[in-house]
């Protein structure tokens, strides 16, 4: 325990010493948020400051191994280093699905030359990586999908379209579900890895009703892919998928616990409004237990996780109470905001922030796996229920 607290006190002050206040101030847009990549330009000196200053230590990817441009810390150390982060407001130094996706399911499937060469430029924001899962009718039904890679010989040549590709148009390389072997349903599936620069590779913006556009179309025109970019083995990348999909699930369920943990924030700032409404404020108070809660579960969740003892399909319950509580904090964010916050494109609003963050979270119960096919998960394999 000692060596713990040693820890504690060494980290707290590097944080202090080096974390910019800048760094310190809650996310208000995506251009808050440090991707990283080929295209990604920082915001502000403090931004770039803050990224450089945490991979060069390893902070990026705190718990990766230092040979692929973490820390090292183990499951204990990266707890203390997430609470000391949170205790001074710290943003994330770098966000990345290469981090949150990808960067798992290499270290579990990946041979060590593809760790060494992903992961570093991963944890060093060298490289921005986007997901190519889902295909027109092929969602929930992800096995069914049809983009086919040709075998070559040394390469395959790809051929076929993913949909709601997150951040394709801004991403440098993909890690793409490919079938490479059309008479088997589940063992034709290769995990494979390409650069979004590759000829015949081309996106296009789909347009929300938030008025943004954060998902994209992706097509594939004889695209050459190298026989050395497959994770894992051939025809069994639907196993490097599914433990994928578990990264992924957690990644949204945090969305849930948002960035100050509640609602607290939000009533300072319209104390007037909420003096004149019990109902809403009993709403918010109800909001913080519910999400509280979920953090709690969330720490045990991860803390399982990490060492193998959490239940394989744990992940989809959490994605499905974080999605609802994202949901509902935007919900009362509305609400406080009451006409204000329908505002759409004024300085005063931010862009509309208000709005179109509520707008966006309506995609949060189909993304990543929709809410019903979430809760048929935990039914069947937690619950253990009969299926229909």
């Amino acid at each position: 325990m000692s060596d713990l607290e040693t820890f504690r006190s060494e980290i707290r002050a590097w944080l202090e010493a080096n974390c910019p206040p800048e760094m310190r101030q809650p996310v208000k847009s995506d251009a808050d948020v440090c991707w990283g990549g080929r295209k990604f330009v920082f915001q502000s000196e403090a931004q770039k400051q803050w990224m450089e200053v945490c991979a060069a230590k390893g902070y990026t990817v705190p718990d990766w191994p230092k040979a692929y441009g973490g820390a090292g810390l183990t499951p204990q150390e990266a707890k203390i280093f997430r609470q000391e982060m949170a205790r001074i407001g710290a943003r994330p130094p770098l966000s990345s699905f290469g981090i949150w996706m990808l960067g798992p399911a290499l270290l579990k499937f990946g041979t060590e030359e593809q760790k060494v060469h992903y992961l570093n430029q991963v944890a060093k924001g060298e490289i921005r990586w986007c997901q190519g899962y889902s295909e027109p009718g092929s969602g929930s039904d992800l096995v069914s999908m049809q983009t086919f890679g040709e075998d070559k010989g040394d390469h395959w040549v790809v051929n076929g379209q993913k949909i709601w590709t997150s951040y394709a148009d801004e991403a440098d390389w993909i890690f793409c579900l490919v079938r490479t072997d059309k008479t088997n349903k589940y063992q034709g599936i290769s995990f494979l890895l390409f650069d979004m620069e590759t000829p015949g590779v081309s996106t296009k913006p789909i347009k929300l009703i938030s008025g943004n556009s954060p998902f994209c179309e992706t097509f594939f025109d004889n695209v050459v892919v190298p026989k050395d970019q497959i994770v894992g083995e051939l025809n069994r990348g639907w196993d490097v998928a599914k433990y994928l999909l578990g990264h992924e699930r957690e990644m949204i369920s945090g969305a849930g616990a948002g960035g100050d943990g509640g609602m607290s924030g939000i009533g300072a700032a319209m104390r007037d409004v909420l003096a004149e409404e019990p109902v809403l404020r009993a709403q918010m108070a109800l909001f913080d237990v519910d999400n509280l809660t979920f953090r709690a579960h969330g720490e045990r969740f991860m803390d399982e996780w990490k060492t193998g003892k959490a239940h394989p399909a744990y992940s989809n319950l959490m994605k499905y109470v974080g999605t609802e509580l994202n949901k509902r904090r935007n919900e009362l964010v509305m609400a406080v905001g009451g006409s204000n916050a329908l505002e759409w494109e004024s300085e005063r609003s931010n862009g509309g922030s208000k709005a179109r963050g509520w707008l966006r979270t309506k995609a949060n119960s189909i993304e990543g796996g929709t809410s019903e096919v979430m809760l048929n998960v935990v039914a069947k394999r937690i619950l253990d229920m009969p299926g229909a």
